[in-house]
Order: structure tokens, then C-alpha cells, then sequence
């Protein structure tokens, strides 16, 4: 099977698996909100909260772990993988060590001052601390088993693995709507069992499945590695560090000058623009490893070919969603939210757009990751995301209005973050600028903008409707998929050919069974 329709078939798993725990996810919330009643659901929120704030420190040496799996994974060289698994689980042994230690200390503060939990809940947050605390630490040590699943490009069983994570949510949401006692207690236990029944799925499959899965940590061990590793993850770190005070730290002064009626808006405008984004990401998590691989078979020129038709994918797929939304926003806002939060509908149009200019080279992130070499793109990440808070300070003290804070940060990511990323992507892996408009930039926005003029033209002779959303996003999915194929290059329409025969003959084979 081809590379690309490797990526198209575990794009499929995945989108599979995030339709169903979308449906099971939402079902599973109402339940748990219903058993538990709003106060106790917001005690386990914000308790659940104030650790998850330390999720980043996972992604990122999730991240590394992944990007070394797959690189040695592209060499074909199992031994140095049994280095990395081993130096990989050492790692995140420490790493869960430490944060149940961090988590314990910072549990006496939380609780003495800064969490506001009514007198005689503070013994059921507590047990649900504990619980998370666990939690954290089992999903901590799954990373590097999640690393080799990703570095095989072994989707359908992560996509299983997802869907019984999900299911065991759902289950134990069912036994706390029964149970007598004092539910929050269970859930929170009950909850801190799952990451270690997944870790366990994985573990058993991993060992069994591949060769590298070999727990030896005094045969295979290489100090250099451990070294290399964490630099890397330092340096990731630092750059979703960055991201993460450049969030709150904008929320915070949004809030200082406008009050919460804003950070309502801004909750409103990122859970949308989180989903949306889900389309993306689910495609690019199959490809990134493709895009690893490919570095370590020491084919530069097919890593970065991958990474560009990443960026355009994802970029398309993306739009497929926000071009509808940003041309019915208003009317999408009315039928999503009773009440709909000043300044609501201005800040999605900006957000979304926002993320359509992220997604257009969105996998150079990748191609530098591949490299090996993120120093200067973590250190451009400070400046595109820590500097524009001093200037939103200034502007919203001079009364600038609350809508700045896009245009100060789509300035400052096309400026520096993008602008950064593109200069080390031509040093380090040799892009061409000429391919990247050729492929990317100018197919992209000229589809998306006929796209939009195209869905945009209902709303001169028809009135807000659902008949007419749905007429908008027709229209323009069906202008951006006949847009992206009319502007396809030789190769990607000699793959778009052969995905349509795959299928074509899968489809056959299982008339001719029957």
C-alpha cells in the first residue's frame, strides 16, 4: 500500500473514532452532570482543572517521544528503538514520579486558598485529587507504547483503543447515576481506573505485536540518547510553554479591562473553534509520522513534498467548516446558544480566520521536528506569543476595543511565528518558497475565497434560515472540493486516482463475497 493511501485509511480510522466518542462523549456529560447536580460537576471541573494545566509538559515529551520512534522507525533500525523505548520509559517514569510529588505539594495550596469548594465537599475534592493525581501519572507512562503505536501508523487499534476509553467513560458515568452513596467520591475513583485499564490494553498489545517493546532498561540504555531526547523536549516545552502564559496571559488582561462578560465570548469562540480544528488534526495525526519516516529514510525531498501537501490538506479540510460558520455565524450563534455573549460573533470570524492562516504551514512544525533542530523555532514561538501582551496592555488601557486581541495576535503569528517558521524550514530542510505558493498558499486562497463569495451570494435574496445554512455549506464544500481538485498537481491527482481505485475495488470485493 502507497504512502498516501496508508494516510487517507488512517485518516478514515480516525475520523470513525471521533464521530463515535463525540456522540458518546456528549451523552456521557449530561449524564454525569445529571447525576452529579452543577455544584459537584464544577468541583470535579475545577479540581481536574488545576491539574490539567500541566498537560502541555505531557504533550510535549509525548511529542519527542513520537518524533524519535518515528524517525528511527523510517531508518528500519529496531535496536536503536529498543534504546529509545526503554530511554522513553525511564523518562516518563521520572516525569510521573515528579508530577505525583509537584501535584501532592501544590494539592496543600489549592486547598488552603485558592480553591473556593464549599466546607463540606473539601473531602470529596480532595479524594477526587487523589484520584486525578493517579490519573495523570498512568497517563503519563502510556506515552511511549502511544509512540510506537503512532510510529507504525497503527491507527485502527489507537482508534479501538479511544472508542473503549470512551465506552468505559460512558460505563461509569451509568454506575454513578445508580449508586446510592456519595457519587462524586466514586466517579472520581472509578475515573482515575480508566488510564490505567488503557495503559494496560496498550502495554499487552504493544509487547506482543512488535520487537522494540522490550522493558530492559540496564541492556538498552544510552546516556547520549536520554540527553538528546530531553533537549528536545526542553526546547518543545519551552515553545508550548510560551503558548500556554501567551493564552492565559491575554485572557487575564481581557478580563482586567472588560470583565467576564468577554472571557464568556472568548470560552464560547475556542470550545467552536476546538471542534472544527478536530478535523485537521485528526488528518495530520496520520500523517505525521509519514512525514518523520520519511527524514529517516533520508528522503528530504519526499519529507518536505508530504509536509506541503499536508499544509494544503489540512488547510482545505479546515475550510470545508469555517468558510459556512464565518459566513453564518449570527444565525449559528442563535441556534447554538440561548443567550449569546457580547462580542461573540466578531471573535469567531476573527478566530476562525486565524486558524486558516495557522493551517497553511501548519506541517513545517513537523518537517523541523523531523530535523531534529526546533531551538530557533521554540525561541520565535516566545516572541509570537509573549510579546503582543505588553502591547494589548497599552492598547486596552488607551480603550481600545476588546477585538485587538485578534488582530494583535494574527499580526504577531503571521510576523514572527510563520514568518520564523518558514526562514528556518528553507535553512534547515531546504523549502522552497516557489513550492510552497505553488502548492499551498495560492491554490488555498484562491478556493477559499471563490468559496466564500460563492456561499456568501444566498445571502442577498434569502433570509436567515436553515435552509439556507445548509445551502451555504453545500455550495461551498462543493466550490472547495472542485477547486482543489482542478488545482491538484500531476502527483497528487495520480494518488487522488488511485485512492478512488482502492476504493473502488474494496467496494467490489465485498459485492462479489456477499
Amino acid at each position: 500500500m502507497s504512502t498516501a493511501h496508508r494516510v487517507i485509511k488512517n485518516t478514515g480510522f480516525l475520523y470513525a473514532k471521533m464521530g463515535i466518542t463525540i456522540f458518546i462523549s456528549l451523552y456521557t456529560t449530561r449524564l454525569v452532570l445529571n447525576a452529579l447536580g452543577a455544584s459537584d460537576f464544577g468541583i470535579f471541573n475545577v479540581v481536574g482543572g488545576a491539574i490539567a494545566m500541566l498537560g502541555f509538559l505531557h504533550a510535549a515529551m509525548s511529542s519527542a517521544t513520537q518524533r524519535f520512534m518515528s524517525f528511527y522507525e523510517g531508518k528500519g533500525d529496531k535496536e536503536k528503538q529498543k534504546y529509545i523505548f526503554n530511554v522513553s520509559s525511564v523518562l516518563h517514569f521520572g516525569i510521573a514520579i515528579g508530577l505525583v510529588l509537584v501535584l501532592l505539594v501544590a494539592g496543600y495550596f489549592f486547598f488552603n486558598g485558592i480553591l473556593n469548594i464549599p466546607p463540606d465537599r473539601v473531602f470529596a475534592a480532595k479524594v477526587i485529587y487523589g484520584s486525578l493525581i493517579l490519573s495523570t501519572a498512568f497517563t503519563v507512562m502510556s506515552v511511549p507504547y502511544e509512540a510506537v503505536l503512532n510510529a507504525h501508523e497503527n491507527m485502527l487499534y489507537y482508534s479501538i483503543v479511544g472508542i473503549v476509553e470512551s465506552v468505559l467513560k460512558l460505563t461509569v458515568a451509568l454506575i454513578i447515576v445508580y449508586y446510592a452513596g456519595d457519587k462524586l467520591v466514586l466517579y472520581g475513583i472509578l475515573m482515575a481506573v480508566i488510564p490505567f485499564v488503557i495503559r494496560t490494553i496498550m502495554q499487552v498489545y504493544c509487547h506482543k505485536k512488535y520487537e522494540e517493546c522490550v522493558i530492559a532498561p540496564r541492556t538498552y540504555f544510552e546516556k547520549g540518547l536520554m540527553k538528546e531526547m530531553a533537549s528536545f523536549a526542553g526546547w518543545n516545552l519551552v515553545g508550548m510553554g510560551s503558548g500556554l502564559v501567551g493564552n492565559y496571559g491575554s485572557m487575564i488582561i481581557v478580563n482586567h479591562f472588560f470583565g467576564t462578560i468577554i472571557n464568556a465570548a472568548l470560552g464560547v469562540v475556542n470550545q467552536l473553534n476546538g471542534q472544527l480544528m478536530a478535523f485537521s488534526n485528526n488528518m495530520l495525526k496520520a500523517l505525521n509520522p509519514v512525514v518523520v519516516k520519511k527524514q529517516g529514510e533520508g528522503n528530504q525531498n519526499e519529507m518536505m513534498y508530504f509536509s506541503l501537501i499536508g499544509s494544503k490538506l489540512s488547510f482545505l479540510i479546515f475550510a470545508v467548516f469555517a468558510i459556512p460558520v464565518l459566513i453564518e455565524t449570527s444565525y449559528i450563534l442563535t441556534l447554538w446558544l440561548k443567550n449569546v455573549p457580547e462580542w461573540t460573533m466578531l471573535f469567531i470570524q476573527l478566530a476562525l480566520i486565524k486558524s486558516l492562516l495557522e493551517q497553511l504551514t501548519v506541517t513545517l512544525n513537523t518537517a523541523l521536528a523531523a530535523i531534529g533542530d526546533i531551538k530557533g523555532l521554540s525561541l520565535s514561538n516566545i516572541l509570537a506569543n509573549i510579546l503582543p501582551l505588553p502591547i494589548l496592555y497599552i492598547l486596552f488601557l488607551y480603550d481600545f476595543e476588546p477585538f485587538w486581541l485578534y488582530i494583535v495576535g494574527i499580526t504577531f503569528m503571521v510576523g514572527f511565528g510563520t514568518g520564523f517558521k518558514i526562514y528556518y524550514s528553507v535553512k534547515l530542510c531546504n523549502l522552497s518558497i516557489s513550492e510552497l505558493f505553488k502548492i499551498v498558499i495560492l491554490p488555498c486562497v484562491v478556493v477559499c475565497v471563490l468559496s466564500f463569495l460563492g456561499g456568501s451570494t444566498y445571502r442577498l435574496f434569502l433570509d436567515k434560515s436553515l435552509f439556507r445554512l445548509l445551502l451555504v455549506g453545500l455550495t461551498t464544500g462543493l466550490i472547495l472540493v472542485l477547486g482543489t481538485y482542478l488545482t491538484m498537481g500531476k502527483r497528487e491527482r495520480e494518488v487522488f486516482n488511485g485512492s478512488k481505485k482502492m476504493i473502488a475495488n474494496k467496494i467490489n470485493n465485498k459485492k462479489k463475497e456477499k
